[in-house]
């Protein structure tokens, strides 16, 4: 309990930790960067759900167990994204007046966390060791540069930085409830650890797929994108040869 409880909140609040540079920047981060960033966090998060997550739930409950999952991931991402008011924050040509739409902004960035918090939750339920301390860290990588952009898209709002690096921040804050359910719920019903492991990993590969790479191949920078995807893969492989 202990372990999920800190492993949440730490990831969580990279999103805070993200942002933190909001506060110093006195013009907007490139595009480049931004989709170098992004492309990043995909190759991280995809080695966590492919080498780790997948695995892992094939081992506890079998290939259907798996499918099942996953797919409850991917089809819980899909219903989400077609009833959430989706925020583009990379390629907008016309920006949204905050001032008329915060909550609407900051509810629909947050509800996007949602889906991470309980991958790291359920991760924390894995009999396999360090399982949780990976996925934790890897959304927590994910959730830096995202917060960044969080930061930068309320900047342009004409938000002052202070209350844009707040905002920012409390964004990422829901994960640590739903990494407590996610938690609770598989640690306490056994039968569903292989499920939530899938689900989590289907979650991941569809942020992954819809939303960090297409967006990190936006605005001509697919090469350096690329590289910046392989570099982040082999980074998350190599911290789970090392756990």
């Amino acid at each position: 309990m202990k372990d999920v409880l800190l492993g949440s909140i730490l990831s969580a609040l990279s999103t805070g930790v993200g942002a933190l540079p909001i506060l110093f920047l006195n013009n907007m981060l490139t595009h480049r960067w931004r989709d170098v960033l992004l492309a990043l966090t995909a190759g991280i998060m995809t080695a966590a759900a492919t080498m780790s997550l997948i695995p892992e739930a094939l081992q506890a409950g079998g290939f259907p167990a798996l499918a099942i999952g996953l797919m409850l991931g991917v089809v819980t991402l899909t219903l989400m994204e077609q009833n959430i008011p989706h925020i583009d924050l990379q390629h907008s040509k016309t920006g949204i007046q905050f001032d008329e739409k915060a909550l609407l902004i900051v509810a629909a960035i947050t509800l996007h966390n949602l889906p991470e918090g309980l991958s790291v939750g359920v991760s924390y339920a894995s009999d396999v060791e360090n399982t949780g301390n990976l996925i934790a860290l890897a959304i927590g990588l994910q959730n830096a540069p995202e917060g960044l952009l969080v930061a930068l898209f309320l900047v342009q709002q004409k938000i002052s930085k202070l209350k844009a690096f707040v905002i920012a921040t409390l964004t990422g804050a829901v994960e640590i409830i739903t990494a407590l359910i996610g938690f609770y719920l598989t640690a306490y019903i056994d039968s569903l650890v292989s499920y939530g492991l899938a689900f989590a990993a289907g979650s991941m590969l569809f942020i992954i797929y819809k939303e960090l790479i297409p967006e990190s191949h936006g605005d001509g920078n697919e090469r350096f994108a690329t590289y910046s995807f392989i570099l982040g893969l082999l980074f998350m492989i190599f911290l789970i040869q090392i756990f």
